[in-house]
């Protein structure tokens, strides 16, 4: 069995819990000396010692794998792409450094995107909000990696989520009702009907006006979602802190997010739902049928069941439009969401556009070799009015192939042969596959071969390299 070396994650896991290497070897029943030579590569992680490591910190064991850089790696490519292209940074450059030096990386990869949104600034003669170009990331970027850095799950959050749901007594068939009676009763707030927005709370006249439209599971998330508002108020903030500034952009939209991840695991309790999610083997249709709630907020919250010593699968979720474009992605996964180039068109997700209302099935294999299942359908929202545009995108929620025994779309799938994966990228741009037919840009890294005499089916052929060539 090969050995594991992962010093620089377990040491930046201890500085990010602000321990010193004393109290963190005290915790895992090593003696201090043995721990810094771990941190430094000097010695391997046994498996005592990583079985405690999971639970010390609740991570899963893949955390300190070496594919845990694939996602940071791509990030580099992404962030470093003129570099990449110019051949003045290989990818073995670039997965040494993930691996070694990740915060390091991180920071290049920041830098990289600064350097990509002023140049796209000044390339498209734009005027003012200079500042915009200096932000690594948009708000929102900011707030998926937010959760991506937590594994898609707050601990302090679940628990006093399922906490709430237990002491007012969720039930299935009377989640409204029961929300409606708390925020009567505890905050004075009343509901009332509203057709021209989703949700609107004023604070004035404590009312909460909910669409008309809504359906009753649609209703009782928006109730929750205030309920933690009102209840949750001061951790909602903290949380939120930790990683924004108040009055920054991102701050307001970090509280949004815990306070949406409160609601759902208020109407979807943690241990209530992983049972049942575990009995069926992850049927997501059971699922949206025993909770009587939509496919999309059910597999939003299966991606989140990353509670210590009760984990569900590590999910990746997305919600993807018919021209592409991410919406939503959270993985408690290292599974890489491209954020230029587009998605790859050889994902199932796109074919659940075809056949709205079907589960489809997919095992795919990334060029790292990595294989995942990923399921797809497509759901479609409606104002209800007629000649009023439709909403349709297709929820995907995909597994490494390791845990896809546990769910039920496995059934009739060879999941030990490798040659029968679909093999996808992280997009065009990004994607290492040079002899897929789909492409549809050059890759970085190579130049192209271009011969007035010839054609291949490759839309890009790239040249031979040189024996011994980095790349």
């Amino acid at each position: 069995m090969s050995k594991t070396y992962a010093g620089p994650r377990l040491r930046r896991l201890r500085e990010e819990r602000r321990l010193t290497q004393a109290e963190l070897a005290r915790m895992l029943a090593i003696s201090p000396s043995y721990l810094n030579q771990m941190e430094h590569d000097s010695r391997p992680l046994t498996v005592p010692v990583l079985l405690r490591l999971t639970e010390v910190f609740g991570v899963d064991p893949g955390f300190f794998s070496e594919r845990d850089t694939s996602r940071l790696v791509a990030d580099l490519r992404d962030a470093l792409a003129a570099e990449v292209s110019a051949a003045r940074v290989s990818a073995s450059d670039l997965a040494d450094l993930a691996a070694r030096l990740p915060a390091v990386a991180a920071v290049l990869v920041d830098l990289g995107r600064r350097n990509q949104s002023l140049a796209e600034q000044l390339s498209d003669g734009a005027e003012g909000r200079r500042d915009a170009a200096l932000q690594p990331r948009s708000p929102h970027e900011e707030i998926r990696e937010f959760f991506y850095r937590r594994q898609n799950y707050l601990h302090e959050t679940d628990l006093a989520a399922e906490e709430l749901a237990r002491e007012i007594g969720i039930r299935r068939g009377e989640v409204v009702r029961v929300l409606a009676d708390r925020l009567a009763e505890r905050h004075g707030v009343h509901l009332a009907a509203d057709s021209d927005r989703l949700h609107h709370y004023d604070a004035a006249s404590r009312v909460l006006h909910l669409s008309s439209r809504l359906r009753p599971g649609q209703r009782a998330f928006r109730m929750a979602t205030q309920l933690a508002l009102l209840e949750y108020g001061e951790e909602l903030s903290r949380l939120a802190s930790e990683d924004f500034e108040e009055g920054s952009t991102a701050w307001p939209l970090a509280r949004i997010g815990i306070a949406n991840y409160f609601a759902a695991a208020v109407i979807l309790p943690y241990a209530r739902f992983h049972r049942a999610a575990e009995e069926c083997r992850y049927d997501v249709e059971r699922l949206t049928d025993d909770f009587g709630l939509g496919y999309e907020t059910v597999c939003h919250r299966l991606s989140t069941l990353q509670r210590p010593r009760l984990r569900g699968v590590p999910f990746s979720f997305v919600r993807v439009d018919r021209a592409g474009n991410l919406s939503k992605r959270q993985s408690a996964t290292d599974f890489h969401f491209s954020r230029a180039g587009g998605t790859c068109p050889l994902w199932n997700v796109y074919e659940a556009f075809a056949a709205p209302g079907r589960i489809h099935v997919q095992m795919a294999s990334m060029p790292d070799g990595q294989r995942y299942l990923w399921t797809a359908r497509a759901v479609t929202r409606h104002r209800g009015g007629w000649g009023e545009p439709r909403k349709t995108f297709a929820i995907g929620l995909g597994c490494e192939i390791r845990h896809a025994s546990r769910l039920v779309y496995s059934d009739g799938l060879d999941l030990d042969n490798a040659a029968a994966a679909t093999p996808i990228g992280m997009g065009c741009r990004l994607c290492e596959r040079l002899d897929c037919p789909q492409r549809a840009v050059p890759p970085l890294d190579r130049r192209l071969a271009v011969d007035e005499n010839s054609s291949t089916f490759v839309p890009y052929p790239v040249q031979e390299q040189a024996s011994g060539a980095g790349g």
